[in-house]
């Protein structure tokens, strides 16, 4: 008499185990893809949690399209603070209300570029109360490098608090998400994020329009001859971007 296979289906009402090691194990044994590595999920997302991530990656999104056309937005100021908060843009409107320019519509610019630069704030301190720490290992990623700018922003988020969200306003390589994310977790709450987003944002632009209004016409000037030659600097940032994404994926190996 011949003895079952192995593969033999299990009988009525039990379900399918495969062997391990079997064709079926890794279907069977397959997370979630909010399980994989990289999410910040620790069960399984609800609607909240699906809308903030979708912001991120929006963010994300805008970030990119917005980085080739960077070099000629910034000879056109109030459309750079409108559309990125640049404090370029904000030095470029300061030096422009100065003499001989003096524009006089740079109160507009302020409030546009103060605005703008915080935006996008409350989805990582959104993500912060949603996913606690969840948000940070996803920053993170896989290089140690963003782990450890990530773990020494967390630490200092936690440390100092309102010291450490008036910090990310200022040119240092530490990711402004993560520490957001931090105070959410550790209980700011939502009226106090807010109001110390916006008043850190109107202090750090004020500084760098004045700055501007310093500076004055040589910073005028010096934008006026450059967009010139704006826009052959953004056509060499494109196709920089796309030489460089089809090499590396020639240098990826193929699947066999």
């Amino acid at each position: 008499m011949t003895e079952p296979s192995e593969n033999t289906t299990a009988s009525a009402g039990e379900p399918f185990a495969p062997q391990r090691g079997g064709r079926g194990a890794s279907v069977w044994n397959h997370k979630q893809w909010w399980e994989q590595p990289g999410m910040p999920f620790q069960e399984e997302p609800g609607r909240k949690d699906n809308v903030c991530l979708w912001l991120i990656i929006l963010l994300g999104v805008y970030s990119m399209a917005l980085l080739p056309f960077r070099a000629v937005l910034i000879t056109m100021p109030y459309v750079y603070a409108t559309l990125a908060g640049s404090r370029t843009a904000v030095v470029m409107i300061g030096a422009l209300a100065a003499p001989p320019t003096e524009n006089p519509w740079w109160p507009l610019g302020l409030i546009l570029a103060t605005v703008s630069i915080c935006k996008f704030d409350w989805v990582y301190f959104w993500a912060g109360k949603l996913w606690g720490r969840g948000l940070i290992e996803m920053v993170a990623g896989r290089s140690p490098r963003s782990r450890r700018n990530a773990e020494r922003a967390e630490e200092i988020a936690r440390r100092h608090g309102t010291l450490a969200m008036a910090i990310t306003f200022l040119p240092v390589p530490l990711p402004a998400s993560v520490i957001y994310a931090a105070l959410a977790a550790a209980g700011m709450s939502w009226r106090r994020f807010l109001i110390l987003d916006v008043l850190f944002g109107f202090v750090l632009q004020s500084i760098y329009m004045y700055l501007g209004y310093r500076i004055g016409e040589p910073a005028v000037k010096v934008v006026k001859v450059y967009a010139d030659y704006a826009w052959y600097v953004v056509i060499a940032i494109i196709v920089f971007m796309v030489v460089s994404a089809m090499w590396r994926n020639r240098r990826q190996p193929r699947n066999t």
